[in-house]
């Protein structure tokens, strides 16, 4: 039976409490912590970098931190992330000179790899370098900003992306991000992904009467998990 992760994206955590936020979702039963840079240059908006993944690690954080960089040029940046503590590195792309080289770069400093894919990148980009990447996640937005909806036609392309790992051999990861809710995930999972990203859907539906503020978003998404047919 696959195995489903969460990962809660920070970008819509309270910012001013982000510590105690992601130890939270954390211990509501997220797996991950899914950690969205933009730098106003790739992408229309600016948000956090690397100062902010080592705070979260010397704050007590241990759970996997997933660095999803939408910026441009990558390779700057990703020993910084590495450093900081980062487990995954993913990258669009679109935004590397030398795809190989970046992940060989990312590896290389210690981290997990992984390829971002916007709604109209072909996942041709992949083919040659399948061997150096643990994860691939598909964008089901266009990147920038939280709290858009999900982009339909990616249910096809998580299938292709599917059937593509499934065929390669190597043990790959598929990632979902853009729009992830209670209403779609178990749908998300039947067309082939294995961990999903949410941010507004979760930090947005907080409770305080939950002991850990998210318990109840967490669960009802694990919920619609377990019904998935794959």
């Amino acid at each position: 039976m696959a195995e489903f992760k969460i990962a809660p994206s920070i970008l819509s955590a309270d910012f001013a409490r982000l510590g105690e936020e992601v130890v939270n979702v954390l211990a509501s039963g997220a797996d991950i912590v899914h950690f969205d840079v933009m730098d106003n240059h790739y992408v229309p908006n600016l948000t956090i970098g690397p100062l902010v993944c080592d705070a979260l690690r010397k704050h007590g954080v241990t759970h996997e931190i997933d660095v999803h960089l939408m910026v441009k040029p990558v390779d700057r940046i990703i020993p910084d992330f590495a450093k900081a503590g980062a487990t995954f590195i993913t990258f669009h792309p679109e935004a590397s000179e030398h795809i190989d080289r970046s992940l060989q770069l990312a590896k290389d400093e210690g981290c997990k790899t992984g390829l971002v894919f916007n709604p109209a990148t072909p996942l041709s980009l992949a083919e040659h370098v399948l061997d150096k990447v643990d994860r691939i996640l598909l964008m089901s937005v266009n990147p920038g900003f939280g709290g858009q909806k999900f982009i339909p036609h990616t249910l096809e392309k998580l299938r292709q992306a599917r059937k593509m790992i499934d065929e390669s051999g190597y043990d790959i990861d598929l990632e979902i991000d853009g729009g992830v809710n209670v209403n779609n995930i178990r749908e998300i999972a039947e067309a082939g992904a294995r961990t999903f990203v949410a941010g507004s859907a979760v930090f947005g539906a907080g409770k305080d009467s939950d002991p850990n503020r998210y318990d109840s978003i967490i669960a009802a998404l694990r919920e619609e998990l377990s019904k998935a047919k794959i």
